[in-house]
């Protein structure tokens, strides 16, 4: 075979392009499933939005899509795989670009520069990469990856959801990127196993399921990981609330509150989670704990847990809960959960009453008063011998604040209330709003026209932060007044 990679050849990776001693290629990297028949990736939202990293195809589509799966085959054939990791990514694209322009010089393929280029990448994608995932990967305005079978595909694009079209040939094409991934972070999936729930290398929170719990093949979602953490300033400036809020929040986590974030799915509570940390006294020692590690908090003196799920044989699962007890002896001034959801809570709860004031968690709920009654049936989940009157009097000793959060319709994230725990009456846990958001209508376009006020209720934790030298403004807490 003759060696096309010439400048490949001072380098220490002789044995690269050597079919001999190359292994054979493994089962999930097979050329057929490689390349896609199917159409660029385009965001459809009302008007089509090209997914950076692919254009529209020439004229001579089809003979292109024919030399991309040819290509692939002949590369998956002549490339060491295991040392092609080795190799940096500027030399590996340059050496692919000159095999590529060999064959359409060879073939006689009309490609301008642009979709040679376009060529190259998605050759080195399939290679290297999550094919043609990598685009969607790779633009910053997609937040939420959502496959249901090969040919229905969608993503979040600036919050709201909208179909798109990932160019996977057929469902073995898209087994093959879910086994890529599920491989890369010691996972497996299969008939017998066909659930994962992993963290991918990048951070991004990967979940898929396939046959023959997925009906019409694989279902893959994929939560991106944001490298840019948005601070509370920042959120300000989005609306997602008012600067007196912003404020009120920050003196109550520095002046350690315990605060619980609530929400539905994709509202923000993470995000809100990592602005609010960055007001944290740096002296103090805080223990996170996740299923999977997405909290980057603002603050040097963090020590980060993360659950580890049961093995093949079904042993080794490590919990939540087993994480929380753990902690308390690591002697931490606050516990972050990145989630409550089951029987940890006891543990956190206790913790929070145990001189760990200003701990933090998120829950999945509506309302604040929907999140008392989830703590409330998650305790319950214990099998501890625990009176109704006991769980509530837990909970309302533990928890000062819940700061509730809430997608709109039109793609919005706003905190929608912040509401302060006062106490137990009568075995009913006592609340009251202090901040919300009111919506006043609807554009034309379909957004919603909304502003931020205070109730006019004056906070009970105000002498707490007057204690802790915090003066905050009267008119904060005037009814009726929309916040800026």
């Amino acid at each position: 075979m003759t060696n096309r990679f010439s400048a490949l050849q001072t380098q220490p990776f002789d044995d690269l392009f050597d079919t001999e001693s190359a292994p054979a290629p493994a089962r999930e990297l097979r050329p057929e499933d490689a390349a896609s028949t199917a159409a660029p990736a385009k965001a459809v939202a009302g008007t089509e939005h090209d997914i950076p990293g692919e254009r529209p195809a020439s004229g001579s589509r089809e003979r292109i899509l024919e030399a991309k799966v040819i290509l692939h085959r002949r590369m998956l054939e002549e490339f060491n795989l295991v040392a092609l990791e080795k190799l940096p990514r500027d030399q590996l694209v340059g050496e692919i670009r000159k095999f590529v322009t060999d064959y359409v010089n060879k073939e006689r393929l009309a490609l301008n520069n642009a979709e040679l280029e376009e060529f190259v990448g998605t050759l080195v994608d399939e290679m290297t990469g999550l094919g043609p995932l990598e685009p969607l990967m790779r633009n910053p305005e997609i937040s939420d990856i959502l496959i249901n079978g090969h040919k229905n595909c969608y993503a979040e694009i600036k919050g709201v959801l909208q179909p798109v079209v990932i160019p996977f040939k057929d469902e073995a094409h898209l087994l093959r990127v879910v086994n890529k991934i599920v491989a890369a972070v010691g996972r497996r999936i299969d008939e017998s196993n066909p659930m994962c729930d992993a963290r991918m290398a990048d951070g991004s929170r990967f979940n898929a399921a396939i046959r023959p719990i997925a009906i019409d093949g694989p279902l893959v979602s994929i939560r991106k990981f944001s490298k840019n953490k948005l601070s509370l300033e920042k959120l300000v400036e989005y609306n997602a609330l008012a600067k007196p809020m912003a404020e009120v929040l920050q003196h109550a986590v520095n002046s350690r509150m315990t605060t619980i974030i609530s929400g539905g799915t994709g509202t923000g509570k993470t995000t809100m989670l990592n602005a609010l940390s960055a007001f944290i006294d740096a002296k103090e020692r805080i223990i996170t704990i996740e299923d999977a590690a997405e909290l980057a908090l603002h603050i040097p003196h963090v020590g980060r847990m993360e659950t580890r799920p049961a093995n093949n044989e079904g042993v080794g699962e490590i919990k939540q809960r087993d994480l929380v007890k753990n902690a308390l002896r690591m002697r931490p001034d606050r516990v972050i959960l990145g989630e409550v959801r089951g029987e940890e809570a006891f543990d956190m709860l206790q913790a929070m009453n145990t001189g760990h004031e200003g701990s933090m968690a998120t829950i999945h709920s509506n309302t604040p008063r929907d999140a008392i009654s989830r703590l409330e049936q998650m305790l319950g989940m214990t099998g501890m011998p625990m009176t109704v009157n006991s769980i509530r009097s837990q909970i309302a000793n533990a928890i000062h604040i819940i700061v509730q959060l809430t997608r709109l319709s039109d793609g919005q994230r706003k905190v929608t209330s912040i509401a302060e725990v006062t106490g137990l009456e009568s075995d009913i846990i006592q609340m009251q709003e202090i901040f919300r958001y009111r919506k006043t209508g609807r554009t034309e376009e379909g957004k919603i026209i909304g502003h931020f006020e205070a109730t006019g209720v004056r906070p009970r934790f105000l002498e707490h932060l007057v204690a802790m030298g915090v003066k905050l403004p009267g008119d904060f807490f005037e009814p009726g007044v929309e916040l800026k």
